[in-house]
């Protein structure tokens, strides 16, 4: 499971930065609808029970 945690969270840092240097509108909001994805799979696999379901 930490590995899925571990490599969301490296592909979100990866995001922010690319977010920091996108100019085009569209780049930006593709690039935060990525981040909006890893947070919502970040909040679901930090769940309580989450573990326990699988």
């Amino acid at each position: 499971m930490s590995t899925v945690i571990e490599n969301l969270l490296a592909r979100k840092q990866k995001l922010v930065e690319e977010l920091e240097k996108a100019q085009a509108v569209e780049d930006r909001d593709r690039i935060e609808h990525q981040l909006e994805q890893i947070n919502t799979a970040l909040d679901f696999l930090d769940r309580p029970g989450s573990r326990d379901a699988r």
